[in-house]
């Protein structure tokens, strides 16, 4: 297991074809497509499509994503990925998503603490940043929690029952580092 993606509980590794049920039921969990960009439930077809176009190079297909993985066990317990990468710019985008069963443990700030790692030191990415609603206090507190900082808020961003949002923008340069 590479140290780079590892640490004494999680790792994150590249998705397999044995994600196909765990990822239709996070994909689809419709408490949190107000967080997203979700907008209609997934296939079990196009998520297995997903899985086997998923590539590992970020700089050709623009995204990554990770599965977050308990050592003991090995049960996985979310999903972490960069996404919008561009290269010219040296930034990337974060989301993270945790199983509700699993949450308020630390699984996520270990993850975006080895995905920033990850990022900074091994794709030479400058700048990581999400954009996260407003209500999304939990999420706002993670990425503070692992050293991102608020640059900015979106107006109106997000839409959710009719009802628009403003969506808070944070970064983490790695000069912070």
């Amino acid at each position: 297991m590479p140290k780079l993606l590892n640490n004494d509980t999680l790792y994150l590794r590249a998705l397999e074809p044995e994600d196909l049920e765990v990822l239709y039921k996070w994909e689809n969990d419709t408490d949190v497509w107000k967080f997203g960009s979700a907008i209609s439930p997934y296939s079990k077809f196009a998520l297995r499509q997903y899985i086997a176009d998923a590539q590992t190079d970020i700089f050709q297909s623009k995204q990554l994503r990770f599965m977050i993985v308990l050592h003991e066990a090995e049960t996985t317990v979310g999903t972490i990925d960069l996404y919008d990468f561009d290269a010219l710019n040296s930034r990337c985008g974060v989301g993270i998503y945790i199983d509700p069963a699993c949450r308020k443990n630390r699984y996520a700030l270990q993850a975006l603490n080895l995905l920033t790692s990850y990022a900074f030191h091994f794709l030479k990415i400058n700048q990581l940043y999400a954009v996260i609603p407003e209500s999304n206090i939990s999420s706002i507190k993670l990425f503070q929690s692992s050293g991102f900082t608020q640059s900015g808020v979106l107006q109106e961003w997000v839409s959710y029952d009719n009802e628009f949002e403003n969506a808070i923008i944070v970064q983490k340069l790695k000069s912070d580092q």
